[in-house]
């Protein structure tokens, strides 16, 4: 068997050996597992079944990790994006009204643009040319979208009618239970504990089971129910539109950026990349990570992208792709426990949102902030995603914005085709679709 793990995934060669695989593979799994309960919490908002995307989640996650770690020999994981499947449940079909149907087209046609960019290799090309407080402004608008939604689920944020915007019933049991999820996710992730979201859950689930009358036990394990509720309903030609083209786009910029930046500080951690980033079977890791994003679009679970959480398993000496492919199984035994989705109640998972959240918001120290036409553009991107409740006008806006500054201030050569291009598109799409 070590003869067979070894032609497969070179061990010696990576200082690496079966049992620390093992053991890698386990503590990825254990930090990002929370996500077979926070997807289907998220997506169910939009009338999707929960048991389907339960599972759903559970096998694209297993399919998408075990093809990282056979084809491309990396120790990195793939789930449904946090932060797209809150922009598609809250905003493409809560927010813009579409159905879950045509908002999940649209998720997959933007990752399908993903993965053509990266067969073409116009991905790299992008991302240099793409200014870093754009990025920045773009990932920390996605954190404060993320944790707005968190807050909300926890009852802390509710409407009101003169403020738009309130403090909710900060007594009731909902936003207890939802703050103690969090205070126990933060204290166990500052101490370095990597599976503090699913202790998190665990705690808060159990209590809720104890003093919520909404919540019923229904067992845990159970033959995995039928995933055709959602399987063949997602409606790539109804998304196909002029219309939806502003979502399709920020789909594909945001899996760009995200899983851009995510699998280069992987790798980094996990000392395999040189001074330009580049690290082996390259190619086929940028391919396989593309290919995952529209696959989770089109079998309804959303955007799949590398997790950060590989991170967990990297600490602890995950180097090969056995380290995926352990990760991998983990998530297909998973599948046997659908009726522990239900009783997850979305107060639960909150906490895990906002904690998302603050980590995603932490990149706008990059910003320079003394350089008021690099700043402001960040600042605008960041705020308008959770303001305008979307993720595509926070974008659209940042571009514009960045344009104009440099313009106007005289800095037009920090100016580049690529970014000139986009807020051009953006501001017609302004002008002649979001006007009609």
């Amino acid at each position: 068997m070590n003869s067979i793990f070894e032609k497969i995934f070179q061990l010696k060669e990576k200082k690496t050996t079966v049992g620390t695989e093992i053991i890698a593979g386990c503590t990825t799994f254990l930090t990002m597992v929370y996500i077979i309960f926070v997807n289907p919490s998220i997506l169910s908002a939009t009338g999707m079944d929960t048991s389907a995307v339960f599972v759903l989640t559970c096998v694209v996650t297993a399919f998408a990790t075990i093809l990282m770690g056979l084809f491309a020999n990396l120790p990195i994981a793939l789930a449904p994006a946090m932060g797209l499947n809150v922009f598609f449940a809250y905003g493409i079909c809560g927010a813009m009204g579409y159905s879950w149907q045509i908002g999940m087209g649209a998720i997959f046609w933007g990752s399908l643009v993903f993965f053509v960019l990266s067969l073409l290799k116009v991905r790299h090309w992008l991302i240099e040319h793409i200014p870093q407080c754009l990025r920045v402004g773009i990932s920390a608008g996605i954190g404060l979208f993320i944790a707005f939604m968190g807050f909300q689920n926890m009852g802390i944020v509710v409407s009101s009618p003169a403020t738009l915007l309130t403090m909710g019933n900060i007594l009731s049991l909902k936003v207890l239970l939802g703050s103690l999820g969090f205070f126990i996710i933060i204290i166990l992730a500052a101490r370095n504990f990597h599976a503090a979201v699913l202790v998190s859950i665990f705690v808060v689930t159990l209590l809720a089971l104890w003093l919520d009358p909404n919540i019923n036990y229904q067992g845990i394990a159970s033959i995995p129910p039928s995933v055709t509720p959602v399987v063949g309903h997602v409606d790539l030609a109804g998304s196909f539109n002029i219309g939806i083209m502003g979502v399709i786009f920020s789909v594909m910029i945001v899996s760009l950026f995200d899983s851009s930046g995510t699998i280069l500080a992987l790798t980094d951690k996990a000392g395999i990349c040189d001074e330009k980033g580049r690290f082996p079977k390259m190619r086929q890791a940028l391919l396989i990570d593309s290919f995952s994003s529209s696959l989770g679009g089109l079998f309804g679970t959303s955007s799949v992208l590398t997790y950060i959480e590989s991170s967990s398993g990297i600490s602890v000496g995950g180097r090969t792709g056995l380290t995926a492919v352990v990760v991998g199984l983990l998530f297909l035994m998973m599948t046997f426990l659908s009726p522990l989705a239900h009783l997850v109640p979305n107060y639960a998972t909150s906490g895990a949102l906002i904690f998302v959240g603050i980590l995603m918001v932490s990149s706008l120290v990059k910003v320079n902030w003394s350089d008021l036409t690099d700043a402001t553009p960040a600042f605008i991107t960041a705020l308008m995603m959770p303001f305008a409740f979307a993720i595509t006008e926070g974008v659209a806006l940042g571009f514009i914005s960045y344009v104009v500054l440099k313009t106007c201030t005289g800095k037009f050569k920090e100016l580049n085709l690529c970014v000139i291009i986009f807020a051009i598109l953006f501001a017609l799409k302004f002008i002649f679709i979001d006007h009609h």
